[in-house]
């Protein structure tokens, strides 16, 4: 069994406190403009840790944090685990979203601008950069932009190069990395987030939400080992990861019966 971090220990790259306090518009609306490098008039919460299920094809995706201003839906993830296919699941919770506007009746030509944002305590492309920003453009014309207002941006809290970065947005990095103010803060947006932080850890039925939620993916996790001993699949082993993160617990007993259904879950994940 592994053991569970001390709830008054967590800090921001945990994925239970960083949803929790992402869901203060206060603190989530600036967190997004400066990772960003934009202004946002205002944000509304879709849902907390929405799932988005398309019945078509009997698929989900649970997203961190969801929030629209209007005109731009944003959707910004915690990533600790390294999986050499997180780009391609970019593309997959854009398409999610995309989907599940149009299910609600929007027609295509009118798709709101997205973000999908993913916060890494790794560097997924090797650059030593801060902050990675993709858009589609034209490979013969590079400065031709495709203009379908679809961005993905991976976030590397561990990041040296600067170049492209603010002291600011440096040092909020770095406080989502250690959630340890720096000395001599320039960015006020990092004390209100300190102090939200502090706030987290003294709510008693926050660390209850943790503890149950801790125990139920060890017991997950103990039993998805020892099934995939028996397979001598680390597959199998990555793919109750995605499981336990997408509390998908459902699924977890239905492949643990039905083989083809756990086949459909490899290709689901990407495995």
């Amino acid at each position: 069994m592994t053991q569970i971090q001390k709830y008054e220990e967590l800090g921001f790259t945990n994925d239970f406190m960083f949803c929790k306090i992402m869901q203060d518009k206060n603190i989530c609306k600036p967190f997004l403009e400066e990772i960003l490098g934009i202004k946002i008039d205002h944000i509304e919460y879709l849902e907390p840790q929405k799932t988005i299920d398309l019945k078509v094809d009997a698929k989900s995706v649970r997203l961190d944090i969801y929030v629209d201003d209007g005109k731009t839906v944003y959707d910004c993830e915690m990533q600790t685990s390294f999986f050499k296919n997180i780009p391609k699941r970019s593309r997959y919770y854009q398409g999610f979203i995309d989907m599940d506007l149009i299910k609600k009746g929007v027609d295509y030509s009118k798709l709101k601008k997205s973000f999908v944002i993913f916060i890494c305590t790794f560097d997924l492309f090797g650059r030593d950069g801060y902050i990675y920003t993709f858009e589609n453009q034209c490979i013969e014309y590079p400065k031709l932009r495709l203009g379908d207002d679809a961005i993905k941006v991976f976030v590397n809290v561990n990041g040296n190069d600067d170049s492209y970065i603010s002291p600011e947005i440096k040092e909020l990095l770095t406080y989502i990395r250690t959630s340890k103010v720096p000395e001599k803060c320039m960015n006020p947006l990092i004390n209100n987030m300190d102090e939200a932080l502090r706030k987290a850890r003294s709510n008693e039925e926050w660390r209850k939400d943790y503890m149950t939620l801790e125990m139920m993916r060890n017991d997950y996790m103990d039993k998805g080992r020892e099934e995939g001993r028996r397979e001598e699949s680390e597959r199998y082993n990555k793919l109750i990861s995605f499981l336990v993160r997408d509390q998908n617990y459902d699924a977890f007993e239905r492949m643990t019966k039905d083989d083809a259904y756990k086949q459909e879950l490899f290709k689901h994940y990407g495995l």
